[in-house]
């Protein structure tokens, strides 16, 4: 359907958004490299609680990165979960190691530090949960403590999750290093471009390098005459300073989007969760879920989901299935032989999830249309 009623997202936008990226325009230079790209690494390196960040054109390639900075090549292992989507699993595959696929717990949708433990060998070099549409991953803590124990990376794959946090620490400053998506249905948004965080000074350079050609930066690259030497392989991956500079407009309302976003889920929760055979988000206390998604579990299974996607979109309404697994991809299978029947949590919870529309802007009229078409459906199952 090319119009809807309901979308699933709208990016939240104000003037400040139209003056930064236009006086950017203005200025006329200053178009991948500029003062707006480091103000928007430091303003995201404080508000996470980190020593450095990094800016990327996409949480893909920050992920990409992350792999080359920490050296996870040929040989090595990577525990990531199915549940997620795929720039997550095929990071490892871009830098020649093997993704190794750990089961999820289902209060979160993060990785289950039990079935992490049962897959851990001497070639996992790192494990790299998700925090999913907005939640913390509920086992964070104790794999990082893990992590250490076995003396492995923990990489945060943060992409939806930025400002949630788990008893006032916020999610990315847990791992080694942590990345951030700003794609457009994101919490805060740049249309595209991500970020990368860590402490380590190391890998904070080699990022800055592997972003931009493998070039040795010791000057601004357009305001020197003089000629900079490429000391490693590299790549085009630099963030535009105009998307940089509605990243630094954006971060400011950051609390305020969080805040539209649990208002809407909890107007959600409260008439959904009518429905027996609905399962609304329920974070515990001590988490603080930030809502990018809205994402209800259908109990009643796989055949049932599907027709109450398929009702509302009759209606206008557009969903999501957020996400169907990775390992039964046809690339996972056909190329790399996974099987159905290797992660059942997974399979399971896939079968059960529905993304809804929610967005800062929505209005409670959008809700109520949404709700009272889901409560239609719900009248006329058995």
């Amino acid at each position: 359907m090319s119009t809807w009623k309901v979308p699933l997202y709208k990016v939240f936008w104000d003037e400040e958004d139209l003056e930064a990226t236009a006086k950017v325009i203005k200025r006329g230079t200053f178009w991948a490299v500029g003062p707006e790209i480091e103000e928007f690494e430091k303003a995201v390196a404080e508000y996470v609680g980190k020593k450095y960040a990094v800016a990327f054109n996409s949480g893909t390639s920050s992920l990409h990165a992350i792999m080359l900075a920490c050296k996870i090549g040929h040989g090595a292992k990577l525990i990531v979960p199915s549940f997620t989507f795929i720039a997550t699993a095929n990071a490892p595959l871009f830098t020649g190691a093997t993704p190794s696929f750990a089961d999820i717990e289902p209060e979160s949708f993060g990785l289950d530090t039990e079935k992490v433990s049962q897959i851990l060998d001497d070639k996992v070099r790192a494990v790299m949960p998700i925090h999913y549409g907005g939640m913390p991953c509920r086992d964070i803590e104790v794999l990082k403590e893990l992590a250490e124990r076995h003396r492995i990376l923990l990489i945060e794959d943060a992409a939806e999750s930025i400002g949630s946090t788990i008893n006032g620490v916020k999610v990315g400053s847990f791992g080694d290093a942590a990345m951030f998506s700003f794609c457009g249905n994101k919490i805060i948004t740049t249309g595209e471009g991500g970020m990368v965080v860590t402490d380590s000074g190391d890998i904070y350079e080699r990022l800055k390098l592997i972003r931009s050609h493998g070039r040795l930066e010791s000057e601004s690259y357009f305001l020197t005459v003089k000629t900079l030497d490429y000391i490693e392989l590299g790549y085009n991956w630099r963030m535009p300073t105009i998307i940089a500079a509605l990243g630094l407009s954006q971060l400011k309302k950051l609390e305020k989007v969080i805040s539209l976003r649990q208002e809407k889920a909890t107007y959600y929760s409260k008439s959904l969760k009518r429905v027996k055979w609905i399962k609304v988000p329920d974070p515990p206390n001590n988490f603080k879920h930030v809502y990018q998604m809205y994402t209800i579990r259908v109990t009643l299974g796989r055949k049932v989901r599907d027709d109450l996607r398929d009702f509302l979109a009759k209606k206008g309404i557009m969903t999501k299935v957020y996400f169907e697994p990775v390992h039964l991809t046809y690339f996972y299978r056909e190329k790399l032989g996974h099987k159905k029947g290797e992660l059942p949590t997974t399979e399971r919870l896939a079968n059960e999830v529905l993304t809804l529309p929610i967005y800062p802007t929505m209005t409670k009229e959008e809700m109520d249309y949404v709700v009272d078409s889901v409560m239609e459906f719900a009248a006329k199952v058995k």
